[in-house]
């Protein structure tokens, strides 16, 4: 992969980086030439991530332990990763939880989980790297939304309504930073077989439930994520900011 969409010589920082979508994404980046730091609350799981990743794509992935939660733990986090690479170009804000419960049952705790997780943190970690960016003069976000950031689904109000604000921010920051060389996007994905999916992966009827929105019928493929997040990290994608990239096999569309 060469021209508009080589990443050689920039750093990505991907929270949640090491499972799923969070680490497909690393693999894309580095293996289009990118250095790549991947962030998690789990030591033992993002440094195992970090040297498997090493291994299958010949570049270092270097660990970095914090809650996207606690905004301390951020700046720290975005400290070794500068300290390690000398800056960061890309952020991409994958980290994020979701607890389905009817309305009725949502717990408090839950419901303050799935927002501080998923939009405060996405809002911790931007003002921890956009003051670099800025200095810069560069800089790439992506934000991971979802297709619920766009639609309603019964029984995610909780991760819904935390998505489309993950839209909202994103549109936002977007337009506050057009001018600094910065762009801000977000991707929207549906249906991926990834761990937070597994409770519908692993029941039939709600698989069958769930997938009766995706005109292509089926579940996202990790690696359909990789373009997506490679075009928006890349100078390819110079003139585009504060759009929604849906990854849905057409549920948004129907």
């Amino acid at each position: 992969m060469g021209g508009l969409f080589d990443l050689t010589g920039d750093t990505a920082l991907i929270t949640g980086g090491s499972t799923g979508l969070g680490r497909q994404m690393a693999r894309s980046l580095a293996m289009a030439g990118a250095q790549v730091a991947i962030l998690s609350r789990r030591r033992d799981a993002v440094i195992q991530a970090a040297e498997a990743l090493t291994q299958e794509t010949g570049r270092t992935t270097v660990p970095v332990v914090g809650d996207v939660t606690e905004g301390g733990q951020i700046e720290r986090a975005v400290g070794e990763v500068l300290a390690h690479f000398g800056k960061i170009d890309i952020l991409v804000n994958n980290a994020g939880v979701n607890i389905r419960e009817p309305i009725e049952r949502i717990r408090d705790e839950h419901w303050r989980q799935i927002w501080h997780t998923n939009v405060t943190g996405v809002m911790i970690c931007c003002r921890a790297v956009v003051p670099h960016m800025r200095r810069a003069g560069y800089g790439r976000i992506i934000n991971i939304g979802s297709a619920l950031s766009l639609v309603g689904l019964a029984e995610r109000t909780g991760y819904a309504a935390s998505k489309g604000a993950v839209l909202q921010i994103t549109r936002t920051l977007a337009v506050e930073l057009a001018r600094e060389g910065i762009t801000v996007n977000c991707i929207c994905p549906g249906p991926f077989a990834t761990e937070i999916n597994r409770l519908v992966l692993e029941d039939p009827a709600k698989s069958a439930d769930l997938l009766a929105h995706v005109p292509m019928g089926r579940w996202g493929r990790l690696d359909e994520i990789e373009a997506p997040v490679v075009f928006l990290a890349s100078r390819a994608a110079g003139y585009v900011t504060g759009v929604c990239l849906s990854v849905d096999g057409g549920w948004t569309a129907a």
